[in-house]
């Protein structure tokens, strides 16, 4: 059985001498593990093309269940991204993130195309990385069944809230007078609150266009880092690795 499809690298692990392991979010068939035999050797032509984060262009081979790389032509590689290591790190963390929501075999192209939107981000667009980092992670909790409700506080009803608070277990805005379960709130404001109405429900072609100042971007990215970790009742060892490279640069 043999597979024709546009696949992005998620992750890579060596294997035996000169082989690669790959997680694969492919536009046809979802997440996919598969092999790629003999693209360490020097002057391989699946070389470039199973390298952490490149596009291509794949023909995929089946048998007894296992998928093997046959033949692929890499369509992008996102290079600025690439040699910019901050953005390569916070791009290895989107990628870890929808490895963990992608379903196996099963295609999501929003998810895909919000994944490649954000790496187009990081590569050629001139959003700060932080910016792009939190509408990845709220828009992602969206497409996988985790959509906040922004609407309006379910306590009372009102829409403005003079004192917005997010609860990150119930998702939910609410007043800061009004009791919700249990589990931890943070304080929004709001210009914090209109970027996360625009991320959650405006067009996703328009995913980054909003505008915050140097304090309401950072509060936006801690509301929704900890929105996500809360659902996803997990951490990423990528966002370790990009959040010391944020708080201790490093200086070439």
């Amino acid at each position: 059985m043999y597979l024709h499809t546009k696949a992005l690298v998620l992750r890579e692990t060596t294997y035996k001498e000169s082989d690669k392991i790959l997680t694969l979010l492919t536009q046809e068939a979802g997440r996919l593990d598969c092999s790629a035999r003999g693209c360490r050797r020097q002057g391989s032509p699946l070389a470039a093309g199973c390298q952490l984060l490149v596009w291509s262009d794949m023909v995929l081979s089946q048998h007894r269940g296992r998928w093997t790389v046959k033949e692929l032509a890499v369509d992008r590689e996102f290079r600025g991204m690439r040699e910019d290591l901050v953005k390569f790190a916070l791009g290895c963390y989107l990628a870890q993130v929808t490895e963990t929501l992608a379903v196996e075999g099963l295609p999501s192209r929003e998810l895909l195309a919000l994944l490649l939107n954000s790496l187009h981000a990081l590569d050629r667009l001139p959003y700060p990385p932080q910016q792009v980092k939190a509408a990845f992670e709220l828009r992602v909790l969206c497409l996988s069944g985790y959509q906040p409700w922004l609407e309006d506080c379910p306590q009372c009803g009102t829409q403005q809230p003079e004192q917005p608070r997010f609860h990150l277990q119930d998702g939910a805005l609410h007043c800061a007078s009004c009791p919700m379960g249990e589990g931890e709130s943070l304080p929004l404001t709001p210009g914090v609150l209109a970027a996360m109405r625009h991320i959650v429900y405006g067009d996703p072609k328009r995913l980054f266009s909003f505008h915050l100042d140097q304090e309401g971007l950072a509060l936006l990215g801690q509301v929704c880092q900890a929105y996500l970790l809360t659902q996803l009742e997990r951490g990423f060892s990528t966002l370790d690795f990009y959040q010391s490279l944020v708080i201790y640069p490093t200086h070439s």
